[in-house]
């Protein structure tokens, strides 16, 4: 996709007023999410991509930096622009949102006490965008901070996209995996919060009693082309940890 795919966009949207940049942001975008340029890899320059899209450097410039406050990419003064990775650094700026009551953030340990493949109840559909049916692999784990057990996660995710992961090794960071193995960046995710009493089949894993308070985190995470990849529901302790969000 070049300049004429700035071009046919521009004319699809003159009614709809959409930035320039933003029509660049989203070629960009898609290049991505196609696989043209992986987690990590350098993009080519403003100068070359303004050349490519037959668009100002200028909007080049404004479409990159849009796309650097969604962690989409990483603009490194003098080295140039990087497709963003999911190391844990960034995951625990942007998706681990547990913080211990008595210190800094840090990424917690997991232990996986179950993987499995099956068919997509109405929920895992739901959440996922699935035909009811469809294959999912689903995980289960335990989470540690400092050696001590606060979470219990169960995440879904669509086998067709993910095709062998019920047979790998799995990392603690998930996500690192989604990208750099089977090139699905999760982007963004949604959350929903809610306090609930510990399940009878959870509270012996997390060491409580049935229907000790929980926090609830049911989470969505999306693709970089905005496709639903993975629905997370996280059972979380908070006797000695807190949820810590940044509103800016």
């Amino acid at each position: 996709m070049g300049r004429e795919t700035i071009a046919r966009e521009a004319a699809q949207d003159a009614l709809g007023y959409r930035p320039l940049y933003r029509r660049v942001r989203d070629v960009l975008v898609k290049r991505i999410s196609e696989g043209l340029w992986h987690a990590g890899a350098v993009i080519p320059s403003e100068p070359e991509l303004a050349a490519d899209l037959g668009v100002s450097q200028g909007t080049v410039r404004k479409a990159l930096d849009a796309m650097a406050a969604e962690r989409l990419v990483v603009r490194r003064q003098g080295r140039g622009t990087y497709v963003a990775r999911h190391d844990d650094a960034r995951i625990l700026f942007q998706f681990f949102k547990l913080v211990p009551d008595d210190g800094p953030a840090r990424f917690p340990d997991s232990r996986f006490l179950e993987v499995g493949a099956g068919r997509a109840d109405a929920t895992e559909a739901a959440r996922l965008g699935l035909a009811r049916g469809a294959r999912v692999t689903r995980l289960e784990r335990l989470r540690a901070l400092d050696g001590e057990v606060c979470v219990h996660e169960r995440i879904v995710v669509a086998k067709a996209r993910f095709p062998d992961l019920d047979k790998r090794e799995l990392p603690n960071n998930l996500y690192e995996l989604y990208a750099n193995i089977y090139g699905v960046p999760v982007a963004r995710a949604f959350e929903r919060l809610k306090a609930i009493g510990a399940p009878a089949g959870i509270a012996p894993a997390l060491g409580v009693a049935e229907g000790a308070p929980l926090l609830q985190v049911d989470r969505v995470g999306y693709a970089i082309d905005g496709a639903p990849v993975e629905w997370r529901l996280s059972l979380c302790r908070t006797e000695k940890v807190h949820y810590a969000a940044d509103l800016r």
